[in-house]
């Protein structure tokens, strides 16, 4: 199959490449700029300049496609497009900015799935788009009752939900004759070359010279090795039925106060308990997924694919040679 794929030079991009390209498939990548480009290029993948919202490019990514991978997702308030943001930013009461802000984010996503979608209604060719189980999470500090599975529905209290509420999206589109799949990912796909939450974190403590948790740090996140995610979305584009929903989760994950003990050690720095307002600016936008229980299964994911997760576990992984360096 020849594949259109939108976040290709992101972390799961150039392994999902080379997973694909081993499997046979033929990748067309979405570059942002000439450096990326570059890069795709010397993977062996042509690519199409252009951003998210560049809706001509990935109508004609999409449409010369026999499927899209969309991995992309901006919260770039510069790639919002001047009116979006200028209606964000003075809209109404200055106190609802960050709210109109995230509604704006979610436009500007949303209009980058419809573009693809258009010119793939009617054909049952595959969209797989990339979400976070984060998005079924409740409140951050709130414990879960249970794991979450496929069959759960976003919640609107969670952390993650700016993202989740364009699953609907998907799901009309599936209603309209494309073969769309929602891949929830959890919250540490992890590995060589890690570019997501955890790096995110190291970072914000190596710049205050700690590391915090909240509260006890009990709150659970789960795991995905990057080689069982590609595997994945492999599945999901040769498998995948019309509307489903698979989650990438290939461990039980850790507490969070491990993950912050790990790192701790890791990098040399004290560890210590926090309050919100600690998280809040040590870690700034991301601070709301600190001290939010996400633990989620994968149960009917791998019973539907015949998927089965090998790789480390985040544990694992973080205790050994590619984090924290």
């Amino acid at each position: 199959m020849r594949i259109f794929m939108t976040g290709a030079t992101g972390f799961i991009g150039p392994a999902l490449i080379r997973h694909l390209k081993a499997h046979g498939h033929e990748i067309v990548g979405l570059a942002r700029s000439r450096q990326s480009a570059e890069a795709l290029q010397a993977m062996g993948v042509r690519s199409l300049i252009g951003s998210l919202t560049d809706l001509d490019v990935l109508r004609r990514g999409a449409g010369e496609s026999d499927g899209v991978i969309h991995l992309a997702y901006t919260f770039s308030p510069g790639e919002l497009g001047r009116g979006r943001l200028l209606s964000a930013v003075l809209g109404g009461w200055p106190g609802a900015i960050v709210s109109r802000m995230m509604k704006a984010i979610t436009a500007t996503n949303d209009a980058a799935t419809n573009a693809m979608a258009e010119v793939l209604s009617g054909s049952g060719r595959p969209l797989i788009s990339a979400f976070a189980t984060m998005g079924l999470a409740g409140p951050s500090g709130e414990r879960a009752e249970r794991a979450a599975t496929e069959r759960d529905k976003p919640n609107l209290q969670s952390p993650g939900y700016v993202r989740a509420v364009s699953e609907g999206l998907m799901h009309r589109w599936a209603e309209r004759g494309v073969r769309t799949s929602i891949v929830r990912l959890a919250p540490a796909v992890h590995g060589k070359g890690d570019m997501g939450l955890i790096p995110q974190l190291s970072q914000a403590a190596r710049k205050h010279g700690e590391v915090i948790f909240v509260g006890d740090g009990a709150n659970c996140w789960s795991g995905l090795h990057i080689d069982d995610a590609v595997t994945l979305f492999r599945l999901v584009l040769e498998k995948g039925q019309p509307g489903g929903i698979y989650h990438g989760v290939g461990d039980a994950g850790c507490g969070y106060r491990e993950i912050a003990e790990i790192m701790g050690r890791r990098l040399s720095l004290p560890v210590r308990s926090g309050s919100q307002a600690d998280s809040n600016r040590q870690f700034k936008f991301i601070a709301p997924f600190v001290s939010t229980d996400n633990p989620v299964e994968s149960i009917l994911t791998q019973e539907q694919l015949g998927w089965r997760p090998v790789g480390p576990t985040l544990r694992e992984d973080l205790l050994g040679p590619d984090y924290f360096r």
